[in-house]
């Protein structure tokens, strides 16, 4: 299947990290996803319970983003796909790439990134 929502650059500031400071004064973070789901009846009916509900999936993200600080963003990465897939069962496959622009390193960046895959 092909069929793909992409959402783009979901905000959140949190509290994740290793470093004191990361965890004390916190950073934003950004999400982009790719959810595969069979559009074809939506695509044909024009109806919200034929597709996912984007925005239900977006609030989620926030929610993870600015609760429960955890060390790795691969941690926080993953508990967002595992979420999206209990949540939203018409979600085949979830593609999460979290943002860490502001992450602690020694080198100048534009942004440091983890990109996971979450299949059913």
């Amino acid at each position: 299947m092909s069929d793909q929502i992409l959402l783009v650059g979901i905000h959140g500031f949190g509290y994740h990290g290793l470093l004191e400071h990361e965890r004390t004064n916190g950073q934003d973070f950004y999400i982009d996803l790719a959810l595969e789901v069979d559009l074809r009846a939506a695509s044909l009916s024009d109806s919200i319970e034929d597709t996912v509900n984007y925005a239900g999936i977006t609030d989620l993200v926030v929610i993870e983003i600015t609760t429960n600080p955890v060390s790795l963003i691969e941690k926080l990465a993953g508990r967002i796909a595992e979420r999206i897939l209990i949540s939203f069962t018409k979600v085949n496959s979830v593609t999460v790439t979290l943002h860490k622009p502001q992450a602690p390193v020694s080198a100048s960046l534009k942004d440091i990134a983890v990109q996971i895959t979450r299949t059913r």
